[in-house]
């Protein structure tokens, strides 16, 4: 929506029409965009299960195909579960703008939900993917045919070395991620090993404990005792491992 805003539309205004507010995965997004035809990018699924609605969506399976990896058994998740939430008190509204700049109003927001990837072999294949590109390096070394002959007068700190340093005592602050970025790592960690102590998922997630503990309530389990006390681990229904399970090495 532009940043100048005009009057609003309200002739045949849908102020009954209930819509939902549904937050998605980025790269479902990005394959959505890759719909041809009607458009048609898969079927959404609501039922109940002992009085509480169920939903979830399915993407068709010829949008699951990533652009731009070589590895052609990475694929995009198929099923994805909505976490139902309220709308929390709020007044919420959905409104659209038309190329010249008219805005109209569709609806209020009555439901709230968040649309997560069910836990497979593709979505941990595609979220290893995406953590190797974001670990490549911004610069590269290259080797020079011949020496540099420029002369530079020597500076006392480079411009360059005081933004990294203050970069670095920003990120040192700990500042919280999206949730959904905070899960796909946590995913990726428990995928190599079955038990985390809290200090070994605060060094991976770079996220503050107290936020980290919010997090994980919801996705995994704390042992207080046995052999693997004080570790964290995956509620069973989050569980994917590969062959035998592995175990935290203390």
């Amino acid at each position: 929506m532009s940043e100048k805003v005009g009057e609003v539309d309200l002739t045949g205004a849908k102020q009954n029409t209930g819509v939902w507010l549904v937050k998605v995965p980025k790269y479902l997004a990005q394959q959505w965009t890759k719909a041809s035809g009607r458009g048609e990018v898969g079927k959404l699924r609501i039922g109940k299960n002992q009085g509480k609605a169920e939903v979830s969506f399915t993407l068709n399976d010829e949008l699951t195909v990533i652009d731009g990896t070589t590895d052609k058994t990475i694929r995009a998740p198929r099923d994805h579960p909505f976490t139902m939430q309220t709308v929390g008190g709020q007044t919420l509204a959905v409104f659209t703008e038309t190329s010249s700049d008219k805005i109209a109003l569709e609806g209020v927001v009555v439901q709230r939900a968040e649309c997560r990837p069910a836990v497979s072999e593709n979505y941990m294949k595609l979220k290893r993917m995406q953590i190797e590109e974001l670990c490549k390096p911004v610069r590269l070394s290259q080797q020079l045919d011949k020496a540099v002959t420029n002369n530079y007068k020597p500076v006392a700190n480079h411009s360059n070395n005081l933004e990294y340093e203050r970069k670095k005592k920003e990120e040192g602050k700990r500042a919280r991620a999206d949730k959904q970025q905070v899960l796909d790592m946590l995913f990726s960690a428990f995928e190599k090993h079955q038990y985390y102590n809290i200090k070994d998922l605060v060094d991976i997630t770079k996220q503050p404990v107290i936020y980290l503990k919010e997090i994980l309530r919801d996705i995994g389990v704390y042992n207080v005792k046995g052999t693997h006390k004080n570790t964290w681990e995956l509620k069973p229904e989050y569980r994917h491992y590969h062959g035998e399970e592995e175990k935290l090495d203390e």
